[in-house]
């Protein structure tokens, strides 16, 4: 428990560096471009349809021009970020913080008179605590990670907007920890769209953790470590929450997606796009076969033949095939008309992948992946990467940041509105108050 109440302690009294506020900026307009285009998304306009009619508030339903309580907003805006898989994430702690950060963080500064530095710091506070739970945590196999350690990371970026002292801290990450879901990994390989909502709840029970924390309500006394160490993992390792405490910030070990599928296909995908790059007349047509070597957590995803856009996203096979036919490993990629297409099925069922257990031991920080292209004429295209564009090792640049943020929010916005939004963003370390942005939004 000395590790656990140390972070609280921090957690309390942090102030954040300049550099890690402005990386945090960064991952806020990346996951509000991925909250606007998950929100074009059929069932995520039919549910916000649904929950938005029955409730009324503050909190911006982002993507629309609908207002509502705050944490229904937080659980639809959760919920469209994690739609499109594009939000960013962490490969220390396995997940994606920000998505169950952010939605929960900007509902609650709806109802708050804060700067633009007091957000970003809830922010970055949040993240942390989400991903180095994460970090100190190894989940059953059998569990998806969204909706786990992620409702902690909300709760203490709200409880930090609401100035919580370092006790109420201790105590909303030990409630936080008790209000995660039972998450099925199943859901992520056979399309099971539920799946697409843990991020919501999450964001969701961060705001009901902090309710519960100030009128009066406890967890146990070392909630996070029981839960993550007893209930949904058997090891928890506390000294990860203090490990280079204040020096090594989660937000600048963060990864940027620019391929709109799990980010176990990266490696493979990136690639796919290098020979598409080296042999720019190659065929799809000429294609006799297509080997994947990558490390096992990428091999668990090989269904050559998934039912829905959510199962194709997690299908290495569906998501090579269809970047070598369409060109592009983004959203328009990854639709319905797609996973119907039968050139693309016929093409994913002659990709194989196999797990090298050289590459599964680099993890976790590289992602590795080698590909090989047997065409008809006997030649073989091969190509390999030690680790994802887009992590600390090989980031995307903030041109290419912008422009994919561009990409996704241009689904609802004009380019005039999505700017503006950026530009606030980009300038919240020096607002006074969050009116801009709010406006923008």
């Amino acid at each position: 428990m000395k590790h656990m109440l140390n972070f609280a302690e921090f957690l309390a009294q942090a102030s954040v560096p300049d550099d890690v506020l402005n990386k945090t900026a960064l991952i806020l307009c990346d996951s509000i471009g991925a909250i606007v285009g998950g929100a074009e998304e059929l069932e995520v306009r039919s549910l916000t349809e649904k929950f938005s009619s029955r409730s009324h508030g503050p909190a911006v339903i982002i993507g629309s021009k609908s207002l509502t309580e705050i944490k229904v907003a937080a659980f639809l805006n959760g919920t469209a970020g994690t739609t499109l898989e594009m939000d960013e994430g962490n490969q220390f702690c396995k997940g994606h913080p920000a998505m169950h950060v952010i939605p929960a963080a900007l509902a609650e500064a709806s109802v708050q008179k804060i700067s633009g530095k007091k957000l970003l710091t809830a922010i970055t506070l949040g993240y942390e605590a989400a991903a180095r739970v994460g970090i100190a945590t190894s989940l059953r196999p059998s569990m998806h990670p969204h909706g786990t350690w992620g409702a902690i990371g909300a709760a203490v970026a709200v409880m930090h907007l609401r100035d919580g002292s370092e006790t109420q801290i201790y105590e909303v990450m030990n409630i936080a920890a008790n209000l995660g879901l039972t998450t099925s990994r199943q859901t992520m390989l056979e399309g099971g769209t539920v799946r697409n909502v843990f991020a919501g709840i999450s964001n969701k029970m961060g705001l009901i953790a902090a309710d519960l924390v100030e009128v009066g309500y406890s967890g146990d006394r070392n909630g996070v470590g029981h839960v993550f160490g007893s209930v949904a993992s058997d090891s928890f390792d506390d000294s990860a929450l203090s490990d280079q405490l204040g020096e090594r910030w989660e937000v600048m070990r963060n990864y940027f997606k620019m391929h709109s599928c799990c980010r176990y296909n990266h490696a493979a995908l990136d690639v796919i796009e290098a020979l598409q790059v080296k042999h720019p007349s190659m065929s799809t047509s000429e294609i006799k076969k297509v080997e994947v070597f990558t490390y096992g957590l990428a091999v668990e995803l090989n269904d050559p033949a998934p039912r829905n856009v959510l199962a194709a996203k997690f299908s290495v096979p569906f998501a090579v095939a269809t970047t070598l036919i369409n060109g592009s490993s983004g959203v328009d990629s990854f639709t319905i008309d797609k996973v119907g297409d039968e050139l693309i099925t016929k093409l994913a069922s002659k990709v194989r992948v196999f797990e090298d257990k050289v590459m599964s031991a680099q993890l976790p920080n590289k992602r590795p992946a080698k590909v090989k292209v047997y065409l008809k004429d006997e030649r073989i295209l091969e190509a390999s990467t030690e680790t994802n564009r887009g992590d600390w090792a090989d980031p995307y640049s903030i041109e290419d940041i912008k422009s994919k943020y561009h990409s996704l929010t241009k689904r609802s916005w004009s380019l005039e509105q999505s700017d503006d939004v950026w530009n606030a963003i980009m300038r919240l370390e020096k607002a006074e108050d969050l009116s801009e942005l709010f406006d923008a939004l």
